[in-house]
């Protein structure tokens, strides 16, 4: 067994750190902005962080106890396949080839280029070809192979903690500009409350993005079942803790106004609460915890078509199957997801993106969480080294969230949602096909 081949060194502090390293990204500088102008006020920007932060607590949570019992190199496409069958596995692989890990490259290619141009001011015109460059740069450093990768995750993994903390620990300690009021909670602008919460707890979302490969370390940990829910809870809850922090600081920096939609939001309150001088060095921080983050996910993402091709589930398999002969990456796999990447950045803006690729997401978040249900009823005896903590009641807030974020979003944002449900269709045929090709090859 795999599991069984893995050796159980990792600590409670470690789990911690995995948690808090895979959690903590660029969103929480940039989405900011969208919360604020669904939300138009300080008291729901503030609660929705908040419940944000309970949500993907729950979620992590509930999705660890998965990781432990189904210890498959795959992650939660294995979970999907174990429990629901081979197509809609299928289908969250597909949908991450071609939704998830493209449209982050993409918006957080576009999120770069609009700070460095901000930066440098820089025309509005340079917008494009500086995120395509971006993308281009990174792609180009993991096709040199997974240590130059990793490499340059250990480097901005550092990195990125500074300007957060920084933000916080001067911000909160400075003069407020602006009075915020966190009671009674209320949306403001001509929105209705579930409307302004749904847009604004969507785009938190993203933020908070990363609690699904939490249970990852399990396999690794001494004791799983009692120092994997400390990890989680300690970890979750901390991020939350430090995102209402760091919105509480833009808040009382910046005016609703000046939040509103402006994507350097984060750089212009910095350089309130630092100077000019100091603004700019921690927008810089800023630019190098978005690359890297940028680099986590083309790190990650160009695997998931590589490992559907080993298992001859995609179109070109063999071409998917490539790896590079001196560096051994998969290259196919790597200029195809760029491919895609590149395309969305002439289509769509960093808030299209993450919105859609939130939402496909957690229509395959929902499964997952079920899944937890379903199995505990179909196979009571499977081997869980880990079980979620106050069932059913923590996968059942899960369950009750996503769907609240899903029903809601197709409703008020219904072209973006069936644009990401059409997207996750296509498959459909393509894996049918595929089967078909695969069927008469065989005889």
């Amino acid at each position: 067994m795999e599991q069984n081949q893995l050796k159980r060194e990792i600590s409670l502090f470690g789990a911690f750190s995995t948690v808090m390293g895979t959690v903590i990204g660029a969103g929480v500088f940039f989405k900011t902005a969208s919360v604020v102008s669904f939300a138009q006020s300080s008291s729901l920007t503030i609660f929705a962080w908040i419940l944000g932060g309970i949500l993907t607590l729950c979620a992590g949570l509930t999705s660890a106890e998965l990781a432990t019992a189904i210890p498959k190199t795959g992650g939660a496409v294995k979970y999907i396949e174990y429990t629901y069958g081979k197509l809609p596995g299928y289908l969250l692989g597909w949908a991450q080839s071609v939704i998830y890990f493209p449209a982050n490259i993409a918006a957080l290619s576009i999120i770069f280029s609009t700070q460095f141009i901000h930066l440098f001011h820089l025309s509005s015109d340079f917008l494009l070809p500086v995120a395509l460059v971006t993308g281009l740069s990174v792609t180009l450093i993991n096709l040199l192979g997974t240590k130059a990768a990793s490499n340059l995750q250990s480097f901005t993994l550092v990195i990125k903690i500074i300007p957060i903390a920084l933000i916080v620990l001067v911000g909160l300690f400075m003069p407020a500009n602006v009075e915020v009021s966190v009671i009674p909670i209320k949306a403001g602008g001509d929105s209705g409350f579930i409307q302004a919460l749904s847009g604004s707890l969507l785009a938190t979302m993203f933020a908070y993005d990363g609690w699904l490969g939490v249970g990852a370390v399990a396999g690794e940990m001494k004791r799983p079942e009692k120092d994997l829910p400390k990890a989680i809870f300690l970890g979750l809850t901390f991020i939350t803790f430090v995102y209402v922090l760091i919105n509480f600081v833009f808040l009382k920096t910046l005016p609703i106004e000046q939040l509103s939609g402006n994507l350097n939001a984060a750089s212009e309150a910095s350089i309130h609460i630092f100077g000019s001088i100091g603004g700019k060095l921690v927008t810089i921080g800023i630019l190098i915890s978005v690359y890297g983050a940028l680099n986590g996910y083309t790190l990650t993402g160009i695997r998931v078509p590589y490992a559907l091709a080993l298992d001859g589930m995609i179109p070109c398999s063999k071409q998917f199957q490539k790896l590079s002969k001196r560096f051994v990456v998969p290259y196919i796999s790597g200029i195809f997801q760029f491919g895609i990447a590149a395309i969305m950045m002439f289509l769509g803006s960093f808030d299209l993106l993450t919105d859609m690729l939130i939402f496909v997401m957690w229509l395959f978040s929902l499964l997952i969480f079920s899944a937890v249900l379903i199995l505990r009823k179909r196979e009571p005896e499977l081997n869980r080294p880990y079980k979620v903590p106050f069932y059913p009641v923590i996968p059942i807030i899960a369950i009750f969230g996503g769907l609240f974020i899903l029903i809601t979003t197709l409703f008020t944002q219904t072209l973006l949602a069936s644009v990401g449900i059409g997207i996750t269709l296509l498959g459909v045929p393509v894996y049918l096909l595929n089967q078909k090709v695969k069927g008469l090859k065989s005889k």
